[in-house]
């Protein structure tokens, strides 16, 4: 009987699907493992089991689905929003957003703007619309009833549950962007901590604000010639030019006389303008003559510059049927596209504009874009991501939005639409890595990469799921986020339920995937990720079953890091209370009837079942720092032995792991078998005292094995209590027989 020795030196290939076991010429096979449950997988090559998630709220209704939108003004200002059938909610730093009671009741004669809140008849109100004199309990149409204890802050939508999952949004600054095929195009926009307001911005040219426009001649001409003009109002914000006045303004002269002019008048009482825009009919089109700050304009038979006329607004998005389901910013517009009636149309507004979507004749290089695709088929667009080039993702094929020459700048003349591959997206928002577009496939579940080949001069697209497709196959992704820092990691929820992550660094060819799951009957349903602190936090929606009843919870991942045994923070749905010590947690009702891990000063205790929202510690334990929650079940099992023994890399032949070496960092609770039900743990316990923390352990350990034959030879790890585990590599003594 034979024995060897073998390296595991890296996991950063991740779980693998058992059809590549036997290519064992393939790099990632050297690193990849069968199993990576509740492992996390490093770029650098060790795999820890991930940090467990903390309770943040209930949402309002658990019977219905939620969507979380992430919403960042900046690292320090982020928010993640809780999207459900009727109402928008707002979490941040794992606590939900609550307003203070309004300091005085409703007044008939108020008049009342959006966002505000009152109180009447003993309720909360917020002001959907500005109004006076409506009654809350009487017109509910401007009025929207508030919770109360707790004053969770939401505000009212029009979105119903079956539109959930379609509604696709974009932000800039403040604003967010939400669109849905069957809604018109709203605006979310956050004027205070509690004052948010949902509205539909106004499409076109800013609304002419001039009055009275007349023209009137110097005296009466021989032969007189009717002159026709427009005056347009140049805005002092964003100089954008309004639609021309109406009705037109006309005059009869004969200016082709010397000294003979028509003088043109108008009144402006907005104070918004700061210079005017004249323009004269000729051949049929008003062209330029001139602008003035003053609200007179002299006309000596000026020549019209018909290159140059007013801007022209046709109403775009205003009808059901034309509403677009894709949203999305380039080069200075904001950009839409997929409208039911029109679905493979793209629309981008005036150039530095959110909304106005006008245009000119002859065109003008900052007028609106519109354009259709010339595809085989009339797939909607779904997508509109903005990377080095603008990208169009349809259900069928992926198309690249480019400049014709012109520095590569889009205007109504250069734009082009070119095909690049022919794969389709589902509607789960897609993620922008460096310059690498990840989307969910249309068909198959599988999630791809879309980047730029010189080779190919243009896009292709290609499966970072090809080496996982048992994670994939037969399901569908429903929610993708990507997490910067500390691990570069792309999460996506499975119609499984499950959880799934892939750290990904592209330019060091990385693309590791593991899966999550979060007790027996939970499932993962919906993501979002935002900055907090120095690091990308991923908040989730959970669909957990307490006490027989189906409930939705918002959790937010923890963060990994931690400076003592203490602060380790290694279970789902949890919480940690801090302060004088204690031999119970109370008020964890929304665990109610379930069985928890607890870690009381860093030291395991026994599970528990939470009764009337207490969780006790043994008789005679108490501590200062105390961290419950749902158990997190992390495995990890290495791939089969692949040894250079002989030609048939000891394939075929029955093997028996004797010893595992497993080099570990801050790390304690190891546990190491030939399967997950004969797992032998790292006994370091000698030198400690009962009672006390473990030792987190920097080191190599040494764990002999339960012995067992089998042609596979495998090794599998496990961390079962509420403890951090930091696999760098593992040496397996291996016995080999006939």
């Amino acid at each position: 009987m034979a024995s060897l020795r073998t390296l595991l030196r890296s996991f950063s290939a991740g779980e693998i699907t058992p059809e590549l076991f036997g290519r064992v010429d393939l790099n990632k096979r050297q690193e990849g493992l069968e199993t990576c449950r509740n492992f996390i997988t490093l770029p650098h090559g060790p795999a820890v089991n991930r940090a467990g998630t903390e309770f943040v709220r209930e949402v309002k209704d658990s019977s219905k689905i939620v969507r979380l939108l992430p919403f960042s003004y900046n690292n320090e200002q982020t928010f993640v929003i809780e999207l459900g059938a009727g109402y928008f909610r707002f979490h941040t730093q794992g606590a939900t957003l609550l307003y203070a009671n309004p300091s005085s009741g409703w007044s008939s004669v108020t008049s009342y703007v959006g966002g505000e809140i009152v109180s009447f008849g003993g309720i909360n109100y917020y002001a959907r619309a500005p109004g006076i004199n409506k009654q809350p309990n009487l017109w509910p149409t401007w009025w929207y009833a508030l919770p109360m204890s707790p004053n969770v802050y939401e505000i009212p939508n029009a979105y119903t549950e079956a539109m959930l999952p379609d509604v696709r949004y974009t932000q800039s600054a403040d604003v967010m962007t939400l669109v849905h095929p069957d809604l018109s195009v709203a605006e979310l926009r956050r004027y205070g901590a509690t004052d948010w307001r949902l509205a539909p911005p106004a499409f076109g040219a800013p609304a002419n604000a001039l009055t009275g426009v007349t023209a009137s001649n110097n005296g009466a001409a021989t032969t007189p010639t009717l002159y026709s003009y427009v005056v347009t109002e140049v805005r002092t914000v964003g100089l954008q030019e309004s639609l021309a006045s109406f009705p037109i303004a006309t005059a009869s002269n004969d200016l082709t006389v010397v000294g003979r002019k028509n003088t043109i008048s108008w009144t402006d009482g907005t104070g918004l303008n700061i210079r005017y825009n004249v323009y004269k009919l000729s051949n049929g089109l008003y062209g330029y003559i001139g602008q003035t700050s003053a609200t007179t304009f002299d006309d000596d038979n000026i020549t019209p510059d018909v290159a140059n006329v007013p801007p022209i607004n046709d109403g775009v998005f205003d009808l059901a049927g034309v509403y677009p389901q894709a949203v999305g910013y380039f080069q200075q517009r904001r950009c839409f596209a997929g409208a039911t009636s029109m679905p493979q149309n793209f629309w981008a507004t005036r150039s530095g504009t959110e909304s106005d979507m006008s245009y000119s004749i002859p065109v003008q290089s900052d007028d609106r874009i519109s354009v259709r695709l010339a595809a085989r088929e009339a797939s909607a667009i779904r997508h509109i991501v903005p990377a080095a080039q603008l990208l169009l993702l349809t259900a069928t094929s992926e198309w690249k939005c480019s400049a014709d020459g012109n520095g590569g700048v889009l205007t109504p003349a250069s734009i082009s639409l070119t095909p690049q591959s022919y794969i389709g997206a589902n509607t789960v928002t897609p993620v922008v890595v460096n310059n690498i577009v990840l989307y969910a496939a249309s068909r198959g579940g599988h999630i791809r990469e879309l980047s730029y080949s010189w080779q190919a001069s243009g896009y292709t697209s290609g499966d970072v799921s090809l080496f996982a497709p048992h994670l994939f196959d037969y399901a569908s992704i429903k929610d993708m986020g990507y997490t910067r820092g500390p691990v570069p990691i792309l999460w996506a929820v499975s119609s499984t339920g499950a959880l799934l992550g892939m750290t990904y660094v592209p330019e060091q060819q990385v693309a590791a995937w593991h899966r999550h799951d979060t007790g027996d009957s939970d499932a993962f349903e919906a993501i979002a990720v935002v900055t907090e602190g120095n690091d990308d936090v991923l908040y989730t929606i959970v669909r957990r079953t307490i006490g027989g009843t189906p409930k939705r919870y918002v959790e937010r991942m923890h963060t990994r890091q931690y400076s003592t045994i203490s602060d380790a923070y290694f279970v789902d749905c949890g919480a940690t209370y801090s302060g004088a010590p204690v031999g119970s947690v109370s008020g964890m009702t929304w665990l109610e009837g379930r069985t928890v891990s607890v870690l009381a000063d860093g030291a395991v205790q026994p599970q528990v079942v939470v009764t009337g929202g207490v969780v006790s510690l043994p008789a005679g334990v108490t501590a200062s720092k105390i961290t419950v929650g749902l158990p997190i079940a992390a495995q990890l099992k290495t791939l089969p032995v692949a040894a250079q023994t002989d030609g048939g890399m000891a394939q075929g032949r029955q093997k028996n792991i004797n010893r595992a070496w497993l080099r570990v960092y801050r790390s304690s609770g190891i546990k190491a078998g030939p399967d997950f039900n004969n797992l032998v743990p790292y006994r370091l316990r000698s030198t400690e005292l009962p009672g006390s923390p473990p030792a987190l352990v920097t080191d190599e350990v040494e764990i002999v094995l339960t012995p067992s034959w089998g042609a596979s030879g495998q090794v599998c790890v496990a961390q079962t209590d509420p403890l951090p585990l930091d696999i760098a590599s593992m040496t397996l003594e291996v016995a080999l027989g006939a």
